[in-house]
């Protein structure tokens, strides 16, 4: 369902908008999705000078599930910034998706921002007083794309995300787990090359987070690359690969075999349902809540 477009020869293109020189990478290798390479980020307080990061480098590949950890001040909040596109770095290049963002223009970088990421955020931030549909379908309101069009992709992504039966509803009408769901939804349809995940189950219970990281790992198998940034180490333990920082600087970057999070779900559900059954009933639990529809690639 999800892929990307192949850049030109020179230089790569939105909206008619150059946005920089394009990377190429020696077949049979991939083009990276994310490539940093010594990248450093200060700040100036005062008259001082303040590094948040200092010289980071990586490369995720295309299908990774990546998660990123660290206590307060490592700089992971500041990387997230960076990888988004929200900010730009002091020194060092970061490309994204065989394009070198790192030099961008603020104007490059939102287009950058609008179709080559999506965003998950762990406040949720839809729109109070529109459905579902039309709070996933926004973002291609911004891209130009035509009304009939969104509509059928914004139905899409919400059936991708097991929330067909729910377009119509308003956040309010949603628990926060059907909200999480609906950001998702938004994040996917615009066809990003990245899903970048500010920790997306952080204002969730844990057993509505077991739902999302169960979706999580589902559209990763389907190909789509995810980066998370979280401060838990049992949300860390559902991704392959564990990047970890510590004051400015990657500490650790461990490839494992990832938990299953719909495994842990289904484990949840049955100890759930044979805590509520009568006493003597007997219950052989259920089967996780979440499904994700494959899609058609």
């Amino acid at each position: 369902m999800y892929s990307n477009d192949s850049a030109p020869e020179s230089a790569s293109t939105l909206d008619g908008v150059t946005l920089g020189e394009t990377h190429h990478t020696p077949e049979p290798q991939a083009v990276p999705v994310i490539a940093v390479r010594d990248l450093m980020k200060s700040y100036r307080t005062g008259d001082n000078l303040v590094p948040a990061l200092r010289g980071v480098t990586f490369a995720v590949q295309p299908g990774e599930f990546v998660a990123v950890m660290g206590a307060s001040g490592s700089g992971k909040s500041t990387l997230m910034n960076l990888l988004g596109c929200l900010d730009r770095p002091t020194r060092g290049e970061y490309w994204l998706a065989g394009t070198r963002v790192s030099t961008l223009s603020p104007e490059q970088l939102a287009l950058v921002r609008l179709r080559r990421i999506g965003f998950i955020f762990q406040g949720f931030n839809l729109l109070s007083r529109s459905t579902a549909l039309k709070n996933v379908a926004l973002p291609m309101v911004y891209s130009g794309i035509p009304a009939e069009m969104r509509e059928r992709r914004a139905r899409r992504a919400l059936e991708l995300v097991g929330l067909g039966d729910r377009m119509s509803h308003r956040p309010n009408q949603l628990s926060g787990g059907q909200q999480q769901r609906v950001a998702v939804a938004r994040a996917l349809v615009n066809e990003p090359a990245l899903l970048l995940a500010d920790e997306p189950t952080g204002n969730l219970d844990s057993r509505t987070g077991l739902e999302i990281m169960t979706l999580m790992q589902a559209l990763n198998r389907q190909g789509i690359t995810v980066l998370l940034v979280t401060h838990e180490p049992d949300i860390a333990a559902y991704a392959s690969r564990i990047l970890t920082l510590r004051d400015g600087v990657v500490l650790r970057d461990e490839r494992r075999v990832p938990r299953s999070a719909a495994s842990d779900l289904a484990a949840r559900e049955a100890e759930d349902a044979q805590a509520q059954a009568p006493a003597g009933s007997g219950s052989n639990g259920a089967g996780p809540r979440v499904r994700v529809k494959e899609a058609s690639r």
